[in-house]
């Protein structure tokens, strides 16, 4: 983008891209882009252009990607090579052969279209953002629609076989319909699939529609299965761009950019609970909330961050295992529970007590590393045998965990601001907290009393309004508003449910299962370590495999005619009753 000022051109620094286009709207071969030219190649209304973008953060020496951005620079909607950075000395070039080709500075190869020598004749941005290579009859040879990185924007399909990728996490539709995350292409966090009463789909294609709904279809669908609206489902006008993208943080999400603004703003999330993404804070990283935002830590002081700079790469015990000499102990993590998901949970689950929980990793010389006791009331424990750990931490976890050290146990610091307290002559808390509740309810009960007194000596007790006389009382509608409101004043924010969900469960749609516990917000660190030694007398270990316990593992969206969707964690309870086995 220039200015101009005066007869000069000042070129904005910050922006290498945008800075001159082509008009042209075909591209032809022997054409060239390099990473220090400023040009681009643009779609015919300068909607979509294809240039050299900067990597951010910035890095030294700078390096680029070759992508297609929307006007304003932003979002990027693809990169050839899967985003992987060259430098600046980097081309693209759309050879006499006709292959669209990605060059270092070295000359290397980075990336081919292979169309060369197939009678490509040109190439062509189109406004929707898709790169088509054609030849002399206009057949598409290549177009980047067919080869989605991590976005997808209006009027793209998404089939089965396809798959978005960011770091080490991607996203992927299964022929059987299901929508998945997937950590490191092994470990399966999120899965939403189509409900069992539907009929089986053959060729599911998922596609964002302008408007921001996304949504599912196929040749066996009566209609369009509804996956998720954008929150500012159908706002805005022909200038509003919405893209579903994965983000490298793990999270499927739907942006809306205006046209030329770069400033895309998230308006739905697959997975609601960024703490619940798998890896999110690297292996033994702790996630957590800092007000509404995710923040990642250490179990304790007998950690420290793989890198002190980005505290997403995780931790790594400062002596380890190894060393311990046979004298290891268990680290004691309260209000918190290490991520078990599928293929981990059919062979890590156990039904034992929390003591033995923790007794039976530590016993477990090579084949436990850390263990969680969810606390439930199921009995569950979940063993952990790779030395591979992903922890989430919140007040709202009845679980407990337990992760092996070598002693001695060093504890988080309290956070800032709380003091460590002393004894002093001052009344004990817990008296005041019993004098207080004790007059509370005390003035709760006599005020009850009273009122149903008024009330069974009022003459219309019991009848209803004569606006109601054909009206009946329904009393499940009124039990299920009662249990969706205690999941509506959860403590953590992340725990609420959305209002799509409140409205499905109070249709009876969804299932309410039942909240956490309230408790006592707790004094000290969130994140705490106890040393535990091992007990003589260890339960034994039960084989039988059982789903991790979630309150939100499932719930349901229903399209436009008659197909559902159910959505949730990845858990052994959703996979074998709500979604449909890979065939």
């Amino acid at each position: 983008m220039f200015l101009r000022k005066h007869g000069l051109l000042l070129l904005l620094t910050t922006v290498v891209v945008l800075s001159a286009t082509t008009t042209t709207t075909a591209i032809s071969p022997g054409s060239t882009l390099s990473a220090t030219s400023n040009q681009t190649w643009s779609s015919p209304s300068s909607t979509f252009f294809l240039g050299f973008v900067p990597v951010s953060p910035t890095t030294t020496p700078p390096t680029f990607t070759a992508s297609i951005f929307y006007s304003g620079n932003s979002p990027v909607v693809w990169s050839a090579a899967n985003a992987t950075p060259v430098d600046s000395g980097a081309s693209l070039r759309f050879l006499s052969s006709g292959a669209l080709r990605l060059l270092n500075g070295s000359g290397a190869t980075v990336w081919d279209s292979g169309t060369a020598n197939r009678g490509a004749s040109s190439a062509t941005l189109e406004d929707s953002g898709n790169l088509v290579i054609s030849n002399g009859s206009r057949t598409p040879l290549w177009q980047s629609f067919d080869h989605p990185t991590d976005t997808l924007v209006p009027s793209q399909n998404f089939s089965s076989g396809k798959i978005l990728r960011s770091g080490s996490y991607s996203f992927i539709l299964k022929s059987n319909g299901n929508l998945t995350l997937y950590w490191n292409d092994s470990m399966l966090y999120w899965n939403q699939g189509l409900n069992s009463s539907v009929n089986t789909v053959s060729k599911p294609v998922l596609a964002l529609q302008s408007i921001g709904i996304l949504q599912l279809s196929d040749t066996n669908l009566t209609s369009a299965a509804i996956v998720a609206y954008s929150n500012d489902y159908a706002e805005g006008g022909s200038d509003v761009l919405r893209v579903l993208k994965l983000d490298n943080d793990g999270n499927l999400r739907i942006y809306t950019t205006s046209k030329g603004s770069g400033n895309p703003t998230a308006m739905w999330a697959a997975v609601e609970d960024q703490c619940e993404v798998y890896a999110y804070c690297g292996n033994y990283g702790i996630c957590s909330y800092n007000a509404s935002n995710p923040v990642c830590g250490c179990p304790s002081q007998n950690f420290e961050m793989v890198d002190p700079n980005d505290s997403r790469k995780g931790c790594r015990r400062k002596v380890s295992l190894n060393n311990c000499q046979g004298n290891a102990t268990m680290l004691t993590l309260n209000h918190a529970q290490l991520l078990t998901y599928s293929p981990e949970v059919q062979s890590q689950v156990f039904y034992i007590g929390i003591s033995a929980c923790k007794g039976n990793c530590l016993s477990n010389t090579n084949g436990c590393f850390a263990s969680t006791a969810l606390g439930d009331g199921t009995g569950q424990c979940y063993l952990k045998s790779q030395d591979l750990v992903s922890g989430y931490v919140s007040p709202a976890l009845p679980s407990t965990s337990y992760i092996k050290v070598c002693p001695p146990v060093l504890q988080n610091p309290p956070p800032s601001g709380v003091s460590v307290k002393h004894k002093s002559s001052r009344v004990p808390a817990w008296v005041v907290v019993v004098v207080v509740l004790g007059t509370l309810l005390a003035l709760v009960a006599f005020e009850g009393g009273l009122w149903m007194w008024c009330c069974r000596n009022n003459k219309r007790f019991g009848a209803l309004s004569a606006q109601l006389a054909d009206q009946e009382v329904d009393m499940a509608q009124v039990t299920r508003a009662i249990q969706a409101s205690f999941w509506c004043i959860q403590e953590q924010p992340s725990h609420r449910p959305t209002m799509s969900r409140v409205v499905q469960m109070l249709e009876g749609v969804a299932e309410i299962e039942r909240p956490p516990a309230p408790r006592l917000a707790m004094e000290g660190p969130v994140v705490s370590g106890t040393s535990t030694n091992i007990s003589s007398n260890v339960s034994a270990f039960s084989t039988a495999a059982a789903s991790p316990h979630d309150p939100s593992s499932s719930s349901s969206f229903q399209t436009s005619s008659v197909s559902t969707l159910t959505l949730g964690r990845n858990t052994e309870k959703v996979s074998s009753s709500l979604l449909q086995s890979e065939p």
